[in-house]
């Protein structure tokens, strides 16, 4: 995700009350600056291998706080490392149960977000067919704390973003989901480089891609160096048959390959290789897009 860490996080140095909460430029939550550091390596920089290493010393520095749990368990997800995805999910619910006493909205937010991943690791362990109806009890614990959360704040960004982004997901999964109830709840999400991200690649989904683009073009204003929104933009681009102008925009990406995950960087250089002009099983073989 971007040059170095510290430039990346250097135009985000502030010291209001919370300074740490990077949802909510007003009225911050008690979100720590550890928290925020690990938050911003990932999403803001997209610097993952920069940020694992963070979120451990966020959770050793601010151990009360779900959202590190969780976002660890988003790198054990993409790391395929499905026993400590269970771990973190379970730790994410704990300490947002524990946070609702101080923090009811934050709280009931992460315990969904806790009870949505340990979902996943249902779904990744079982397999679809068995794991299904474990998962779907789930999801309706999910909504329900959902609702609690909305019933305090229906507007608030941090709500917005996360709801959006389960939306996105539920879409792609279910087929009575659609990305358009996705989108509009992203509009009321911050930072712009996360909730137009998620805008664009519900807009993608749909094939409208002329909006996706502008989108996407949003997100890279806030965050033009992330390898992620670069790569999103000439996928776009890509689905949209512009393979000359997505050329660029992948070399651009690639070159932070080294702190991407493997499996970003591998589906990167088999969609580059397509865009080339080259068939499926070459571009397959070059990328090793099998791999992991």
């Amino acid at each position: 995700m971007a040059s170095t860490l510290t430039t990346g996080l250097s135009s985000f140095v502030a010291h209001p009350a919370w300074a740490g909460d990077p949802f909510r430029p007003n009225q911050p939550h008690a979100i720590g600056d550890a928290t925020e550091a690990a938050f911003k390596a990932a999403f803001y920089a997209g610097d993952y291998r920069s940020a694992a290493t963070l979120v451990k010393q966020a959770i050793a520095a601010e151990p009360n706080e779900p959202m590190n749990y969780a976002m660890a368990a988003a790198f054990d997800y993409l790391n395929k490392d499905y026993e400590q995805l269970a771990r973190q999910a379970k730790r994410t619910q704990e300490t947002a149960a524990a946070l609702k006493a101080t923090d009811p909205l934050r709280g009931h937010l992460y315990m969904a977000v806790g009870i949505f991943m340990e979902g996943a690791y249902v779904l990744q362990t079982q397999g679809i067919a068995r794991g299904t109806p474990t998962a779907l009890r789930m999801l309706q614990q999910v909504f329900s704390e959902l609702d609690a959360a909305e019933k305090i704040d229906p507007n608030d960004p941090e709500l917005s973003l996360l709801k959006g982004f389960m939306d996105l997901l539920l879409a792609v999964s279910l087929p009575f989901s659609n990305p358009d109830q996705a989108i509009a709840r992203l509009q009321n999400g911050y930072p712009a480089y996360l909730s137009y991200r998620g805008i664009a690649i519900g807009l993608r989904d749909l094939k409208r891609y002329d909006e996706a683009l502008a989108a996407v073009d949003r997100a890279l204003a806030a965050a033009p160096n992330n390898p992620d929104l670069i790569y999103l933009k000439a996928q776009i681009l890509f689905l949209k048959q512009d393979f000359n102008a997505s050329l660029p925009l992948y070399a651009s990406a690639l070159t932070y390959a080294d702190q991407l995950p493997g499996s970003i960087v591998r589906q990167m250089r088999f969609e580059e290789c397509l865009a080339q002009g080259n068939d499926g099983p070459t571009c397959a073989e070059r990328s090793n897009i099998n791999a992991g």
